[in-house]
């Protein structure tokens, strides 16, 4: 059986990330779509402490762009993408609408046995599809209802956004864009979706196709990293896989350090001919939610990186800050930065800078510094400043590093 040493197992993976090319020198709407079709998936979060988490990705393969482009490209109501549980919240192509259709069924079946609101509340679920009927495509607080009444503390949802999320997860409501960050609902043939909401794929071939696609997403990867990329379960996936082997499709390698907790190799797969770079050159910021890292386990295998997001930690619990981005330097996983765009004063905040064990300060902040300029005008700031009182072994080095920087 083939083995991949474990820097080439994080080569591969990087390369078909895209991070094995050079950022090009405009990014317009071609180029931005075609790093969405290259992820599959492009995972949505409310965040907004530096920027929303779906604007990450394509910053980090492409360099700068317009947000408004990218917005303009995902959430038109009638375009090339839409909205899905497709591993979370995530874009996908609206194209690939079908491969989903057994997933809407299955949380219909299982959400209406198992949910006492969604038994208790049919005659809500049928007002709110005749309310989209007769007034189009709304976002919960366009719906006029006295059930839009929060319950709870602010996190609670209404029933309006209980019942729309549930006919969402069926299908039976779909995305029609966002409006600010809040989703627009309406029907499917309201966004010229009804065609394509029509064909039925199978739950195997399009489980199937999707196992593919992830393993192609992947570059490298086990069994477990493969089901999450777009969140199937593990026993579909082992038999897509078997499939797929016997149909010379994927090809089947160990990989350098990539064992059980018996110490026996795990199984991983790639695709026929892949190509591994004989080297990564790249800097990035990476969204905690961005495919490289958004499966904690595998960051954990690949990239020897331990990471959670600190956002749900007490302050005075958190270890290296609110929202800490991973550090692509090369093929490695050189440190994190806790950033927050200041809005109000005009600059991009550094609020932690850490290097990983082993690292040098100095390599990280000489890498990271110019990309931090780059983000900052990116977001519309101007400085990038590192706050007082420094915290993190990498935080003095950053600053310095900066200084230098024009």
């Amino acid at each position: 059986m083939p083995r991949l040493t474990a820097a080439q197992a994080r080569r591969l993976a990087l390369a078909a990330q895209g991070f094995d090319r050079a950022h090009p020198a405009a990014v317009g709407t071609r180029q931005l779509a075609s790093a969405i079709d290259r992820l599959q998936v492009l995972q949505l979060d409310s965040v907004t402490v530096f920027a929303r988490s779906h604007y990450l990705p394509l910053f980090a393969r492409l360099g700068a762009y317009d947000p408004a482009d990218l917005d303009a490209l995902i959430f038109a109501r009638r375009g090339r993408y839409t909205e899905y549980w497709a591993h979370e919240a995530a874009i996908i192509r609206r194209d690939d609408w079908p491969l989903w259709h057994w997933k809407r069924e299955a949380l219909r079946e299982r959400f209406t046995l198992k949910s006492a609101w969604v038994r208790e509340n049919t005659a809500m679920l049928d007002w709110l599809l005749l309310e989209l009927a007769a007034k189009g495509p709304m976002t919960v607080s366009d719906v006029e209802h006295d059930a839009t009444e929060r319950r709870g503390p602010w996190w609670g949802w209404s029933d309006v956004k209980e019942g729309l999320e549930y006919l969402f997860a069926f299908g039976d409501v779909v995305s029609g864009g966002r409006r600010g960050f809040s989703r627009v609902y309406a029907l499917p043939h309201q966004v010229g979706l009804a065609e394509l909401h029509a064909v039925e794929v199978p739950r195997v071939e399009a489980q199937r196709e999707l196992v593919l696609r992830s393993v192609r997403a992947l570059g490298v990867g086990t069994v477990g990293d493969i089901a999450d990329y777009h969140r199937l379960k593990i026993a579909p996936t082992q038999d897509a896989l078997r499939a797929l082997l016997a149909a010379g499709e994927i090809e089947q390698v160990e990989v350098e350090g990539w064992t059980t907790g018996a110490g026996r190799p795990l199984p991983a797969f790639i695709m026929p001919g892949a190509r591994i770079p004989r080297r990564i050159e790249a800097t990035a910021l990476l969204s905690p939610f961005d495919p490289v890292v958004w499966s904690r386990d595998r960051a954990l295998r690949m990239f020897g990186f331990p990471y959670r997001i600190e956002i749900y930690t007490p302050a005075p619990k958190r270890q290296y800050g609110y929202y800490s981005l991973p550090v692509l330097v090369d093929d490695r996983l050189l440190g994190r930065i806790d950033l927050k765009s200041d809005r109000q004063a005009g600059v991009l905040r550094v609020q932690s800078a850490w290097v990983e064990p082993g690292g040098s300060p100095a390599e990280l902040a000489a890498r990271v510094a110019p990309v931090l300029r780059r983000a900052s005008a990116w977001q519309g700031l101007g400085e990038v400043v590192v706050t007082e009182p420094l915290w993190g072994d990498a935080a003095a080095a950053v600053r310095d590093a900066l200084s230098r920087v024009p």
